[in-house]
């Protein structure tokens, strides 16, 4: 069975991960099972850059294959922005409220049409022979003018998908997973561990 390290300690996304590795057969263990990991400071300018920071870490600190995405949201009509800030829009140590509130804040008098958005995610798989693979996966929207659904993290609850007429955090998971940015890239990346475990098999 090939083993993985999620380099996350954001027990949301470890959930949805583990929900679609499993079924392939690969055996995720939380970065929470190495406390020994400090903090990686994600400075990338972008998610690719974030992303393979954090797997090539991980995977060199533990010896073991990593996983790591980084993720955001860009609203067209904000220039792209949080982005690569998605996490800290508020501020450093701002949560998911704050984040939130700040969006909906700058969205103030914006009309529903102009206020098209997208959620994406670069997943980075860090191989011990030193290769680093990517996927990458997008989900288009727009973002609604209030908090709407229980489900989801982050801007999920803002983040409103036309054809389902539902936020993310509308959605059970199974369905989020189909749709989501995330769910998206690591489709990519079970492609590549797919690829990596047969190699794996033959040696």
């Amino acid at each position: 069975m090939l083993k993985l390290v999620l380099a996350t300690r954001n027990k949301n996304k470890i959930k949805e991960m583990i929900e679609l590795l499993a079924p392939s057969g690969i055996e995720a263990l939380s970065l929470d099972q190495f406390p020994r990991i400090g903090r990686i400071e994600e400075d990338g300018r972008t998610f690719r850059e974030n992303a393979v920071k954090k797997a090539s870490a991980v995977c060199e600190q533990t010896g073991m294959m990593a996983l790591a995405d980084d993720s955001g949201l860009e609203v067209d009509c904000l220039d792209g922005a949080p982005g690569v800030f998605s996490s800290r829009f508020a501020g450093e140590g701002s949560d998911d409220r704050a984040n939130n509130e700040k969006l909906l804040e700058l969205l103030t008098g914006v009309p529903p049409e102009q206020r098209r958005a997208r959620f994406r995610c670069v997943i980075a798989i860090a191989a011990p022979d030193g290769f680093v693979y990517t996927a990458e996966g997008t989900c288009e929207g727009y973002i609604a003018e209030e908090l709407r659904g229980e489900g989801g993290f982050g801007y999920d609850p803002l983040f409103y998908l036309p054809e389902f007429g539902k936020t993310l955090a509308e959605l059970d998971l199974k369905t989020k997973n189909k749709v989501s940015h995330r769910g998206k890239a690591l489709l990519g990346a079970l492609d590549i561990l797919a690829e990596l475990k047969a190699m794996e098999e033959q040696e």
